[in-house]
């Protein structure tokens, strides 16, 4: 059987998951008496400092109702080029949405230099696009924000009158790898979202639920992020199912990151050293490949035939998450010393 490294995204339901999906009561969520769903949204607001938050099918739905609430026609967003919402959601801000992305260039870390920002903030002029949102995310590549960035970053937004957006899509990572000391991992999740207008987190990707995601913001904001979730399709019904995992994975999936976190430094150091390959040491759960010229056509499907699954064109990617124990993360490690 293949080790899955493609992503966190691949994990199954664990049976006590679906045992609290299987008991949670159920309603009707289009009609807003869905139980499970009302208790989840309050607590994820809660959990991150907002007002209200809205339980959606998909982290790029999720995302996309942000920034459609944010900005009307004929408006701009600032993103970063290898951003999540503006490469990698089939460009439905722009498609569906008529916002116009400002991509800008990203340092190693994620961040766009501030001076960067500054200066892509149009004129009120009718030349031009209105600038209406700043849009970041932690984690990017795997790669942490620096709170102290988004926390500049965010003041500079709102000085020149834009609202700001947190692509948090693996966020409970980002709180796992930077939580102070004594700080609980939810206590720095919400410490990180601190600085936004609004926040999206994802429950399929490391916490391990088979999907869902909520976006969290103001009850004003949260209304029409409503609005436009109906518009595209993502009214669910008896999302209870849905809910009781994301509220299982809160409850017991999250600290357990850091066992994640752990196997991605093993795997990473485990390929270390090998001629032609060059590994990114991770932060979080994430772990890049870049190989030789030589050694990187038919890469990831040699690594198929040896049993690892992985993703790439230019970067190899191997990502760990529950469903990757240390026992198979060594013998990926074998597995892939041979293949590369």
């Amino acid at each position: 059987m293949s080790i899955d490294l493609r992503s966190d995204t691949v994990t199954q339901p664990t049976p006590a998951m679906r045992a609290e999906m299987l008991a949670a009561p159920l309603g009707d969520d289009v009609f807003g008496d869905d139980p499970t769903v009302l208790a989840l949204q309050e607590r994820v607001a809660a959990l991150l400092g907002k007002e209200a938050a809205l339980f959606v099918p998909t982290g790029t739905m999720s995302n996309l109702c942000a920034l459609m609430s944010h900005c009307q026609r004929g408006d701009e967003y600032i993103v970063g080029q290898m951003a999540h919402t503006y490469r990698w959601e089939g460009g439905g801000a722009a498609v569906l949405g008529s916002i116009q992305p400002q991509p800008l260039e990203q340092a190693a870390d994620g961040s766009i230099p501030l001076a960067d920002i500054g200066a892509a903030i149009k004129p009120d002029d009718a030349h031009f696009a209105r600038t209406r949102l700043l849009a970041l995310e932690n984690t990017w590549g795997g790669q942490v924000l620096p709170q102290s960035y988004a926390e500049a970053a965010c003041s500079l937004a709102h000085g020149r009158g834009l609202a700001t957006h947190l692509d948090g899509a693996r966020l409970f990572n980002a709180a796992v790898a930077s939580r102070a000391e004594g700080e609980t991992a939810l206590e720095a999740a919400r410490r990180l979202a601190a600085p936004f207008d609004t926040v999206s987190v994802c429950f399929s990707k490391g916490l391990g639920t088979p999907a869902g995601s909520a976006l969290a913001g103001s009850r004003e904001l949260v209304a029409r992020a409503h609005r436009i979730r109906k518009m595209l399709g993502g009214g669910l019904r008896q999302a209870g199912v849905l809910a009781a995992a994301a509220r299982h994975a809160l409850d017991h999936h999250v600290e357990r990151l850091a066992e994640d976190h752990a196997n991605a430094r093993r795997l990473a150091a485990g390929l270390a050293g090998l001629p032609g390959v060059t590994v990114q040491p991770p932060q979080t759960n994430i772990v890049f490949v870049d190989l030789a010229p030589e050694k990187a056509p038919g890469a990831v499907q040699r690594m198929k035939e040896a049993g690892v699954l992985a993703t790439g064109l230019r970067r190899r990617r191997l990502v760990t998450h529950l469903d990757v124990s240390a026992a198979q993360g060594d013998a990926a490690i074998a597995a892939l010393r041979r293949v590369l």
